[in-house]
Order: C-alpha cells, then structure tokens, then sequence
C-alpha cells in the first residue's frame, strides 16, 4: 500500500465515523471499578465500602474475576434500597 493509498483509507474511515450519530441512551450501563468504585457509588470511606461488598447485599451487582471487582451502579444502588425502581 503506498502513502496516498493510506491517506485516501483515512480520510474516508474518519468521514464516516463523523457522519454516524452517537446515540446515547439511559440503558447503558455503568460500571465502577474495585472497592474505590463502590465508595464512590455510596459516598462512604474504604473500609465501608469493603463491608459492603463482603456484606452480599450488592452481589448481583458485582463481577469478580481475580482481585478485578465490576460494579454495575444502577443495580447496586437498587439492591442497596437506595434508588426506587419507577419513580422520577
């Protein structure tokens, strides 16, 4: 492939990134990461938020491969009672 081959590919691939919408929605999920990521879900210090994890009260909301720790917010705080499910 030479140069202006490469130019031409690109241009062209930075065009139609720019041309599509990016579509945001409220269903996206999102994640936290690790004990920091869960005390800054609740607000609450280090410690706290470890005895939550090891509590079991967010389980479902937690993955953990290895010391990773995945949180999904939205179902954390709803299984931690504090967001209602149809209210706004």
């Amino acid at each position: 492939m030479t140069g202006e081959e490469f130019l031409y590919l690109h241009r062209h691939a930075s065009q139609k990134e720019e041309a599509r919408p990016q579509t945001v929605t409220d269903m996206e999920r999102k994640y936290v990461y690790g004990i920091h990521g869960i005390s800054q879900i609740f607000g609450c210090s280090l410690p706290t938020a470890n005895r939550i994890k090891k509590s079991g009260k967010i389980d479902k909301a937690i993955t953990q491969i290895g010391r990773k720790i995945i949180v999904d917010v939205e179902l954390a705080l709803e299984l931690a009672g504090r967001k209602t499910g149809g209210r706004k």
